[in-house]
Parts: C-alpha cells; structure tokens; sequence
C-alpha cells in the first residue's frame, strides 16, 4: 500500500513556499530546468496545481478550470503561499487518504485514491522546488527521511515513450538512478540533471 506522505508533502511544499518567497520581479525571466518554462511560467504552474489539488481533495477537480493555469499577478509569491496554504489545509482532513481524487489532467473522468494523489503532488513539489532553487542559483535542502520517501514515488513513475510527448510531466529517465544521493537518484528518475544548466 501507498504510505500517508501528507506529512511529508507538507513539509516539501512549506520549503517551496520559503523559496518563492525570495523571488524579485527581475528573477521571473529565469530559464528553469523544466525545458520551455522560464520562472514566471514554472510558478504559475505551481500554484495552478495547488489548487487543482486541494480542489480535488474537497470533492471537486472534476473540471479542467480547476486545474487551469492563470498568468502571475503583482504578487507571485503571495498568490503562491495561498495556494500552497489551500492544498496544506485541504490534505489535512483525516479520510483524505482515502478519498477519491479527480484527476482530469491525466484524462477525462481519471479518478485515483487519495493516497496516490497526495504522493504525485508530493514528488511534484520535491522536483519543483529543486527546479526554483536552480533557476535563482539557490541550495535546496530537505530532510533525509523525506527525500527517502520519494525515491520509492519517483521510481513508480512510468518511464518510456510517453515522457517524450510535448505535454509530458517528466523527462525520459537519465542513467544515474543508482545514485547514493536520494535527491540526485529523483532528479535522474524524473529526467532532470543534477548539474543542471551544465551538462
């Protein structure tokens, strides 16, 4: 069974949360790791699946609006912690790992169990905010246990062709997933390269 990692989650999430915070207008620019996406556009998208999130988690999710990514405001990062604050508070109701989650980016009427849905939001925002702390040239810590706990969710990742598609959420895995490094091992099985911008 799929562990309960809205303890983790929580604490992968309020770590974003201190990043984005030390986001400046000038910094929106950025390139990113996630190929395409300059910060402006990795934030948005950020905060966009806070909501969808916590909307599934209260029963509704069911429609892309939910889910649908909205240009920044004058305040990214206050939009961001409000969303993240949502997603905390909706994770926290206590039948929620065993709640049906609505998840239509992954197709109309895909349903999953609260459990999974909290774990794929979970190496989101693990993989997410190391995205934000490359993209400003910042350290990204997080506890041992937590990123342990990861690297089980990011392995359960399917690899293969369809991580080649446009709309695909991770890169094609790269070959050091047998790395010691927990956060290392996520970023290969994700597609990301822990040296990223460099090669």
């Amino acid at each position: 069974m799929i562990p309960d990692l809205r303890a983790q989650d929580e604490t992968a999430v309020r770590a974003t949360v201190a990043l984005v915070d030390r986001v400046r207008p000038d910094d929106l620019g950025r390139p990113t790791p996630c190929a395409g996406w300059d910060l402006a556009a990795l934030l948005a998208h950020m905060t966009a699946q806070h909501c969808g999130f916590a909307a599934s988690a209260t029963g509704r999710g069911t429609s892309l609006a939910e889910w649908r990514t909205h240009p920044l405001g004058d305040d990214p990062a206050a939009e961001y912690a409000d969303a993240a604050e949502q997603v905390i508070a909706a994770f926290a109701a206590p039948d929620v790992p065993e709640r049906t989650f609505a998840l239509p980016e992954f197709g109309a009427g895909v349903r999953v169990a609260g459990r999974q849905a909290v774990s794929f939001h979970f190496i989101d925002y693990v993989v997410h905010g190391w995205d934000v702390a490359r993209s400003l040239d910042l350290p990204f810590t997080l506890p041992a246990e937590l990123l342990h706990a990861a690297v089980p969710v990011a392995e359960a990742i399917p690899d293969g062709p369809g991580r080649l598609a446009p709309d695909a959420a991770f890169a094609p895995r790269l070959p050091a997933t047998d790395d010691p490094d927990p956060l290392n091992r996520i970023l290969a099985l994700v597609g990301r390269a822990p040296t990223w911008p460099h090669a």
